[in-house]
């Protein structure tokens, strides 16, 4: 796989990480104190960056910091809505399509120099 679809392909796995590292102790662990919810997001992120470091640096040869920051954050919106929905049962918002279109502003003010 090319550098760039390995980068995609680990930003992804290492943003569902991130996603249950900072939010799924809202519904898990409302319950428990505080402390208890950080240690456990603490060991969840541990695997996110075991993931999203090499990504960065496998990104990193072919891509921009600023291209591998929106290509990031398109990714955390694309994991976020769905487990937002699902998993935290919270409403679907227009507001989520509004950000989409911003990040493909975003893609493509970052990637333009590529398509010329």
């Amino acid at each position: 796989m090319n550098p760039v679809g390995t980068t995609i392909l680990l930003l992804i796995c290492s943003n569902i990480f991130m996603t249950f590292a900072w939010y799924a102790h809202l519904k898990e662990l409302s319950g428990k104190l505080w402390i208890v919810a950080v240690l456990v997001s603490w060991g969840i992120a541990l695997f996110e960056y075991l993931l999203q470091v090499p990504a960065n640096r496998i990104g990193y040869t072919v891509l921009s910091v600023g291209q591998l920051k929106i290509i990031q954050e398109v990714i955390t919106l694309s994991v976020f809505v769905p487990f937002s929905l699902l998993y935290l049962k919270e409403p679907l918002k227009l507001d989520y399509l509004w950000a989409g279109l911003c990040l493909l502003g975003a893609v493509y003010f970052v990637f333009r120099s590529e398509f010329a």
